[in-house]
């Protein structure tokens, strides 16, 4: 039975945020293709009609995931500029963000898998990265743009860091330390 464009369509986006969320709470090698389409609801044979590889899934999950961050720091911003750093920086330095990766950033939660991989992956977190900080870029203070990028940045490496460290570290005390010390020292 042949399958609709307006089903393929689905399907393909079906599968890209199912894979959104499990790579970004598995990891990359903490999923395999079969288990992924599974949880999509669709059967594996069908992965290669629509994507050459998991690589290239992996590129488009993450590029996916990251479009949704951008456009929800772009909604704060066109909500209201004055309170807009603080609703990024409220909503992702937090407990919540930091257990639960399934439902936050692809950077934090993914950043040492795209590393290792192939170009298609990095290129898709290095636009998504880029248009995170020129939202924050927006609401930095500074003399000039270049000096908002600066600090635009720096932010963004501070908030991915924070995330990083304490999901990483055993003890509960210095893992909330971490991120009320990168949430207090951020401009805004």
């Amino acid at each position: 039975m042949k399958v609709s464009r307006e089903q393929v369509a689905l399907n393909r986006e079906r599968i890209v945020e199912t894979a959104a969320r499990l790579f970004r709470e598995k990891g990359y090698d903490g999923i395999g293709v079969a288990d992924l389409m599974k949880s999509a609801g669709l059967t594996h044979g069908g992965f290669y009609g629509h994507f050459a590889s998991k690589e290239d899934l992996l590129a488009e999950a993450a590029a996916h995931a990251l479009k949704q961050s951008v456009a929800r720091w772009e909604g704060y911003l066109a909500e209201d500029r004055a309170t807009a750093m603080e609703k990024i920086v409220d909503g992702y330095l937090t407990k919540q963000h930091r257990d639960h990766p399934e439902k936050g950033c692809s950077v934090t939660a993914l950043g040492a898998d795209i590393a290792r991989l192939g170009a298609k992956a990095r290129h898709a977190v290095t636009e998504g990265s880029s248009a995170q900080m020129a939202v924050l870029a927006q609401l930095m203070p500074g003399a000039d743009d270049a000096e908002k990028r600066k600090q635009a940045i720096a932010t963004y490496a501070a908030m991915v860091g924070a995330i990083v460290i304490s999901r990483a570290v055993d003890n509960e005390e210095l893992s909330m330390e971490v991120l009320q010390a990168v949430k207090d020292s951020l401009p805004g």
